[in-house]
């Protein structure tokens, strides 16, 4: 009898720590729900992207497992750090100002940040720039921060008008209510193989790396995400991922 209350026991108290384990290793990654191809929730309501797929990959040969969660892009670190998420990979780009707050990932994407305008819209990024047009950003991003303090340096006259999401101006793009939207390059792209939409040009900015970013007392989970990256990106599933989102590596 005894030797049986034992083996029970064991198993019980087996299956609470293995429980503990499973609880342990499992992680929120904060998404920013629209900012295709690098994140997005799809026609199904599933994550998806390119940063979400990645994520996937990793999590598995990192041995966690991973839960995406869409969350307002301006307050996507104040979720962080409240710790509501515990990391990010969502097409973000390492600043100064954000690696302040949290602690960044190698990276492993270089963008450059573009104006995109009307299929046939007889419009240059100088028009943007220096006329009275209005102009769509997503709130919360390095470009709408660059355009807001190099407007007021420049003496810049267009008008700023802060969105959720880059798709989100491109809309009013499309619909005559701006001239212009201001994204990373691979979100225009995606717009114009989508969209009649063309993309104007560079405006000044100097092009920006994406990272995965952690708060910064878990150097573990970074550890685990860099190794992970690492392994990813020199295996062939790195390139089948640039080839399934139409991504053009740099």
């Amino acid at each position: 009898m005894k030797k049986t209350l034992c083996l029970a026991l064991a198993l019980v108290l087996s299956l609470v720590f293995c429980g503990i384990t499973a609880a342990e290793t499992e992680y929120i990654n904060g998404i920013d729900a629209n900012f295709p191809p690098f994140a997005y929730v799809d026609k199904s309501g599933e994550p998806s992207g390119f940063d979400v797929d990645s994520v996937d990959w990793i999590a598995e040969k990192m041995g966690f497992t991973v839960q995406h969660q869409p969350v307002d892009w301006d307050g996507i670190i104040p979720n962080l750090m409240a710790k509501k998420i515990d990391f990010i990979a969502s097409g973000m780009s390492i600043t100064p100002e954000r690696a302040e707050k949290v602690d960044f990932s190698i990276p492993y994407w270089t963008i450059k940040q573009v104006f995109v305008a009307k299929k046939d819209a007889e419009v240059t990024v100088d028009d943007i720039l220096k006329g009275e047009k209005t102009l769509g950003v997503q709130q919360g991003t390095s470009e709408a921060e660059w355009l807001k303090e190099n407007a007021e340096k420049n003496d810049w006259k267009f008008n700023l008008r802060y969105y959720n999401s880059a798709p989100l101006a491109v809309e009013d793009v499309l619909n005559g209510r701006i001239d212009a939207a201001a994204m990373d390059d691979a979100p225009a792209e995606d717009a114009v193989q989508k969209k009649p939409v063309k993309i104007l040009g560079t405006f000044g900015m100097k092009e920006e790396n994406f990272g995965y970013a952690v708060r910064k007392e878990d150097a573990d989970l970074l550890e685990k995400l860099n190794k992970g990256l690492k392994m990813l990106m020199a295996d062939p599933y790195w390139d089948e991922l640039i080839a399934k989102y139409k991504l053009k590596d740099k």
